[in-house]
């Protein structure tokens, strides 16, 4: 039976959603081409009549789920942004959570396709902080630091163990000191 140009559409799109959200999970490394398609629903002979390579994939999921980011935080308060983002939920939650915490490390180690798509979602992120959802006005430099400060935290809370009062330990002690410094500048 012969597809139609959009139901290809919609498949790659599905397909897309699903690495992203496995990628997240697992890192790049951790789930094969196979058993991504099997999760999207698909048969692995498929996959390259969507993609070159797992790397188009892998650059394709990544922009993916900064653009999932992008609208999950849309009109939110610098303040709410910060709680949200540092919060218990969101550190359980690595399939539908942000792409930078939990793919940096894999993306340094990947294609420069993949790490200009970082690139690109990391400028979008500073210019969302300095936006109407951020600090207006603020500088790069402390753009820059709030951001990686952010990362840097959900990083470590996640390395720990996951009944472990260090990982609730440090996104609190973060959030706070994050919000706190929000709060001398503004």
């Amino acid at each position: 039976m012969k597809v139609s140009k959009e139901q290809v559409r919609e498949n790659r799109q599905h397909i897309v959603e699903t690495a992203s959200a496995l990628f997240r999970e697992r890192g790049f490394d951790g789930v094969g081409v196979a058993e991504l398609m099997s999760a999207a629903g698909f048969t692995h002979g498929g996959f390259y009549k969507h993609f070159a390579s797992k790397a188009d994939l892998m650059a394709e999921a990544v922009s993916c789920g900064f653009v999932q980011a992008a609208g999950k935080s849309g009109g939110t308060t610098r303040e709410e942004f910060v709680e949200r983002y540092l919060s218990r939920q969101h550190r359980d939650a690595m399939g539908s959570g942000c792409v930078m915490s939990a793919l940096s490390t894999d993306a340094a180690r990947q294609p420069e396709s993949v790490k200009a798509i970082f690139a690109a979602g990391i400028e979008k992120n500073l210019a969302r902080l300095s936006g109407e959802e951020g600090e207006k006005g603020a500088k790069r430099a402390d753009l820059i630091d709030t951001l990686a400060h952010l990362v840097g935290a959900m990083v470590l809370s996640r390395a720990c163990p996951d009944d472990s009062a260090l990982a609730d330990e440090i996104l609190a002690v973060c959030r706070a000191r994050i919000l706190a410094e929000g709060n001398d500048q503004g």
